[in-house]
């Protein structure tokens, strides 16, 4: 797994846009390949015959064992696109980092990316993939500038034609090479990161090389070159060992509403009850999932109580870890679908949540009445201003129901940043991985001078504090 050294290496260098590290894609950025999420998509809708199925497992077949180069298959790929609008392609592919690869990005890999980008060095993704792979992810990692194999459309239309070189193996290499010149960019102070055995030329045209998740081949080059290697660790399938922790976590919340029940029974205090939960859960679930907590800010937490505390929507993580902050004295905002899953309905009526509608504007407003009575009371409220999770760690558009809540009850907002729990149970997984989370909780952020005409600023405002943070690490 790749440690800090990359990290620290990269931010230990020089900076400026003129240092640039070249990305390769499928299996360096992402665990697998974006091709076999297209190919099976289409092959789910019914819009591959028997023909082209036996020319691409041909091409395959080629590919795989004959270790011939990805010409053959590519070819294959484009000519299946024939005839089909470039914006269906586009759509293809938005749809398919939600629902799939972005789930299979290696956060280390993103955190190199990030890395690089704090520096101001020029990042550019380089592959033989083509843009309908590979745009979604760059747009989300801010990559702007991609080298990847065209292919030819005429009026809004692919013509079923590969445009231009192939970026393959000395294919890649050679259009890094135009690149530095075009862009008057000296390699030997660049950085380069691919995994395949046909990465080699690619990788040897800059100064620092740095093989990432190698095959075979380029591991045994990189050991007789000196390059340094690292292996990323992939969120595809689970281990054994992080399924049983999953399950212990979940047992334990469960344990602990348990508990909570029982106690406000005894006490006739539901607020009790919920604090018990909150308190004993949170802390349980996360240790029992091998997860370790880092919070910086931690005294933001208590600086200002009641208070709305807005964090970003990554993971159905989220809501352990909300509890394990907060403690005590809170409650939450839920979707109302929520309000029928088996296991959170019990916690919700527990934590006396409120559930609103997406998108009923009237609904949201009744149900938010009752939160304002709360915070009048002294009871803190989370809410994610996202209002979804997020399938990447980028941050989506903030609704404005949690600014009108704070404002209308005069209390403080405190922003919640969550850096990485969607790399420990990313959107769509149901398994934890264990790790290192890392929190960041804001200031309060006071709203009693609040203009209400002006709140969309004061919306983009707090916003672009989460950016700030994000940003930072």
């Amino acid at each position: 797994m790749t440690g800090r050294t990359e990290l620290d290496e990269v931010l230990a260098g020089a900076s400026g846009p003129g240092i640039v590290a070249f990305f390769d894609f499928d299996g360096t950025l992402i665990e697998g390949y974006s091709g076999v999420d297209f190919y099976r998509d289409r092959l789910r809708r019914g819009q591959i015959g028997p023909v082209e199925f036996a020319r691409s497992a041909a091409a395959t077949l080629d590919y795989r064992v004959r270790t011939a180069d990805i010409t053959g298959l590519l070819t294959q790929t484009v000519q299946a696109w024939a005839g089909l609008a470039e914006q269906e392609l586009l759509d293809v592919g938005e749809r398919l980092f939600g629902s799939t690869i972005a789930g299979r990005v290696y956060p280390e890999a993103r955190d190199l990316v990030a890395a690089h980008r704090s520096k101001g060095h020029t990042v550019v993704l380089a592959t033989s993939a083509t843009r309908y792979q590979v745009a979604p992810l760059a747009r989300d990692l801010g990559i702007e500038e991609v080298l990847c194999s065209g292919v030819e459309v005429v009026d809004g239309v692919l013509t079923g034609r590969v445009a231009g070189p192939i970026l393959w193996g000395e294919g890649k290499a050679a259009a890094v090479r135009a690149y530095a010149v075009a862009a008057d960019v000296d390699l030997s102070q660049c950085y380069a990161y691919g995994n395949g055995d046909e990465d080699v030329a690619f990788l040897d045209t800059v100064g620092h090389p740095r093989p990432l998740n190698p095959g075979r081949g380029l591991a045994r080059v990189a050991a007789e070159r000196g390059w340094p290697v690292r292996q990323l660790r992939g969120r595809g399938r689970a281990r054994p060992l992080d399924v049983v922790r999953t399950g212990a976590a979940l047992g334990s919340v469960a344990a602990s509403l348990g508990v909570g029940v029982g106690v406000g029974v005894l006490t006739g205090s539901r607020r009790t009850a919920a604090n018990l939960l909150a308190s004993i859960g949170g802390d349980l679930a996360l240790a029992l999932a091998g997860i370790t907590v880092e919070i910086a800010g931690e005294q933001n937490l208590w600086a200002a109580r009641p208070a709305v505390f807005v964090f970003n929507h990554q993971s159905a993580l989220d809501v352990v870890i909300m509890a394990r902050l907060l403690r005590q004295d809170f409650t939450g905002v839920v979707k109302k679908e929520s309000s029928r899953d088996p296991f959170f309905a019990p916690l919700g009526m527990l934590m006396d949540v409120a559930y609103v509608e997406r998108g009923n504007r009237d609904q949201t407003r009744a149900a938010l009445e009752p939160v304002l009575q709360r915070l009048a009371a002294g009871v803190s409220v989370a809410i994610a201003p996202e209002g979804t999770r997020s399938s990447t760690r980028a941050l989506g558009p903030f609704k404005k129901g949690a600014f009108h809540m704070a404002l209308q009850a005069g209390v403080p907002m405190v922003p919640v940043v969550i850096h990485n729990a969607g790399d420990l149970m990313w959107k769509k997984s149901l398994v934890i991985r264990p790790g290192v989370l890392r929190v960041e909780v804001l200031p309060p952020v006071p709203t009693g001078g609040w203009d209400p005409a002006e709140l969309d600023r004061h919306v983009d405002g707090v916003r672009e504090m989460f950016l700030d943070a994000l940003r930072r690490r």
